[in-house]
């Protein structure tokens, strides 16, 4: 049977590390990585359409894309099934969940290989996010951003 990528649904050659057509790394464990601090600085917000908030990636794969975060809880994670995919092998496929708590957002991390730190500080319990906030995912750092 012929094997397909889970993200673009391409056919994949045998033994292939990384899907030709799309990129989506297919082998490989979740590899460590350590946390990072971020130059102090302020991120400048950006022009958002109506929502309760968001996640801006400021350094990673990604950097620059803006995820909107809505009403329900999202899952975080390497998989393409979770609703926010980062694709790099330090994220989990697993990561962590964001939901809305008492008007806001909270995120916990759900037994990731690495780790969710918000601020430079792990994240061990559900932490409720205040605008500004930095999380980092792997090699993914997020701007949490309120409307």
């Amino acid at each position: 049977m012929t094997e397909r990528c889970p993200v673009c649904s391409n056919e994949l050659p045998p033994d292939a590390p990384a899907c030709p057509h799309c990129g989506f790394k297919l082998l490989g464990s979740t590899q460590r990585f350590e946390p990072v601090t971020l130059p102090d600085e302020s991120f400048a917000p950006e022009a958002k359409p109506a929502a309760a908030a968001a996640l801006r990636v400021v350094r990673g794969p990604q950097t620059g894309v803006t995820i909107q975060l809505g009403d329900a809880p999202q899952t975080i994670g390497r998989s393409p099934q979770r609703d926010v995919f980062l694709n790099d092998m330090t994220v989990s496929r697993e990561h962590a969940l964001i939901e809305p708590c008492d008007g806001g957002y909270a995120i916990h991390d759900t037994n990731s290989f690495n780790g969710v730190w918000v601020n430079n500080d792990s994240v061990d319990a559900p932490r409720k996010l205040v605008d500004g906030d930095v999380i980092q995912i792997g090699a993914f750092c997020l701007l949490y951003q309120e409307e």
